[in-house]
């Protein structure tokens, strides 16, 4: 396991006057733990991240596996909603934590409170391993169990799980990978003892990108913002051929590959529109387009406003 680059939590002297929701992401304190090829890790999927106050709206891809945000520090009100529904509100401290495997993608956003920084684990169990256990715990035939969405939560079975995982990927020594493959296998069988429902029919909502697929995919189109989407590219980073890939990747966020890599080069140029003092052409170029009145054009359909607006507004 890797840990990503980490800048050190931004001070509130740091943050620009204003900024784009996508913008508040640079302020971030991230920390990323993934399993990558290590036949140890293939069964869960771990990130940690320490945020700012406020969090803008933003979309939750629907992953195959079932997730699990932990609260590890801090206090938040933190809102959900189906695409275009109604928000609704749950307030959260340390110890509480969300259950998910929704079939399809969804809004959140928050505020936390206090002085505490908001800090949430995120947890994904394999779809292996949840058959798996399943199948032991409740006898063949039942391996396809369906997990409930849960908000805001405190299971104490869970949280003490869960601290000795954060324990673990934290201390100074490396992390013995048999303990927390173990620990994921007894989390496993408390999420499906006290919150599973069996389903023997196969998920009619299809199957969808692994977290773990998705996240390359993601970072993949965030570090080629200047250049032209490339499907064949984006496709093989998930290990896929286009056509699957397009598939899944839809299924998993509600919209195209393309229109997704479009939606981040415009949230892109958003921040740089407003913490920046780049010429529209210079912003053109640095998301990608060569022509400024093709790039205007573009962003006036994604948000309304041309570039100029934008900025002065």
């Amino acid at each position: 396991m890797t840990y990503s680059s980490v800048p050190a939590p931004a001070k509130e002297s740091d943050l620009p006057a204003r900024t784009s929701p996508e913008g508040l992401e640079r302020f971030m304190q991230t920390h990323s733990l993934l399993g990558g090829n290590n036949a140890a890790w293939k069964d869960v999927y771990i990130q940690i991240f320490s945020h700012q106050k406020v969090k803008a709206p933003f979309l939750v891809p629907s992953v195959a596996e079932p997730m699990i945000v932990w609260v590890i520090n801090g206090a938040a009100t933190v809102e959900e909603r189906e695409l275009g529904g109604k928000w609704m509100s749950t307030d959260v401290r340390v110890g509480d934590f969300f259950l998910t495997q929704s079939p399809a993608p969804y809004e959140m956003r928050w505020e936390s409170h206090g002085d505490q920084p908001f800090q949430v684990m995120h947890v994904y169990l394999s779809i292996p391993l949840i058959k798996t256990v399943a199948r032991d715990l409740l006898g063949q035939g039942k391996s396809h169990v369906t997990l409930p969405d849960i908000s805001g939560a405190h299971d104490e079975t869970i949280s003490q799980l869960l601290h000795l995982i954060n324990q673990e990927i934290q201390a100074p020594q490396p992390e013995n990978h048999l303990y927390i493959q173990g620990i994921a296998q007894s989390l496993a069988v408390h999420l499906i003892r006290k919150y599973a429902q069996t389903d023997t029919r196969k998920p009619a909502d299809g199957p969808r990108l692994p977290a773990f697929k998705l996240r390359r995919v993601q970072a993949y189109m965030e570090t080629h913002l200047d250049e032209k989407f490339d499907l064949g590219k984006c496709a093989r980073e998930a290990g896929s051929s286009t056509y699957h890939f397009s598939r899944l990747f839809k299924k998993s966020t509600g919209t195209s590959p393309s229109q997704y890599f479009i939606h981040q080069k415009m949230a892109k140029a958003q921040q740089l529109l407003l913490e920046t003092n780049m010429s529209i052409l210079e912003i053109a170029l640095a998301v990608g387009y060569e022509s400024p009145g093709h790039f205007s054009q573009v962003f006036k359909r994604e948000t309304g406003l041309s570039p100029r607006e934008y900025r002065r507004d």
